[in-house]
């Protein structure tokens, strides 16, 4: 039976099951993908309409992501619930909400918005102010030290000059690549119940953390419309997460 999903609020399809699991497994179709065929009487989110075929393709592998603490496991010392999948740590609290009937994690993203982000950036930004403003007192002393009519002194001080500009950039590159590729979030971000995961919702490797953060240039680039990108998108992907195929996510 043929298949229709939606993406960016266009309607695509028909696809059969063969083609729509291939969608899957690229991360075209993820489990919040609202996706319909006849006989339904509405759209509804890919793991809703094809559990547990659905959750096994976004937790596809060995390993899978608590639903609780948002940490990775060995499935084989993990519980299943649904589409999410509870660690052996957070199982006493996941039953005991199960037995209270209080709301538990369906395995949904939660998708973080413009603004939200915007304020997470901000922050950030106060943050990397600390190193950064040691780095200027240091440059701007040697500097103050130099004689600008003397060649070799002026040519000392543009070298530093362009020494402090180097160092930014590496500064701001290590605090997110190190942040995002072992936390899934930068201090920020984590302030605010943000995370940075992949398509089903997994914390991105080391690797494509230093991949997002030079895609993100390319978002601050044309009066940032990269980001302004996430204001209007479906699943608030900005440029950057867009050619990384990530997500931010409130963490549940």
């Amino acid at each position: 039976m043929s298949w229709y999903y939606a993406k960016n609020k266009i309607q695509l399809g028909p696809v059969d099951k063969t083609e729509l699991d291939r969608l899957v497994s690229t991360g075209e179709i993820t489990p919040d993908t609202l996706v319909w065929q006849k006989g339904m009487a509405a759209w509804v989110p890919y793991s809703q309409a094809l559990s547990p075929a659905a959750a096994a393709a976004a937790n596809d592998g060995p390993d899978a992501v608590c639903g609780e603490c948002g940490q990775t496991f060995d499935k084989s010392t993990m519980i299943r619930h649904g589409n999410v999948w509870i660690c052996p740590s957070c199982k006493p609290a996941f039953l005991q909400k199960l037995s209270e009937g209080a709301s538990v994690n369906t395995g949904l993203m939660h998708y973080g918005g413009f603004w939200i982000r915007f304020v997470a950036k901000f922050i950030d930004g106060i943050i990397l102010m600390v190193p950064i403003m040691i780095i200027i007192i240091a440059v701007v002393a040697i500097i103050g030290t130099a004689n600008f009519t003397d060649p070799s002194d002026a040519t000392a001080s543009a070298i530093i000059q362009l020494l402090f500009q180097g160092l930014f950039l590496v500064v701001n590159a290590g605090y997110c690549i190190f942040f995002v590729g072992k936390y899934g979030a930068t201090p920020g971000k984590l302030l605010l119940n943000l995370r940075i995961v992949d398509s089903s919702g997994a914390k991105i490797s080391y690797g494509r953390a230093t991949g997002r953060y030079f895609a993100e240039i390319l978002s601050g680039l044309i009066c940032y419309i990269g980001y302004i990108m996430a204001a209007f998108d479906p699943e608030k992907q900005a440029l950057h997460d867009r050619i990384c195929n990530t997500r931010v996510i409130y963490k549940k």
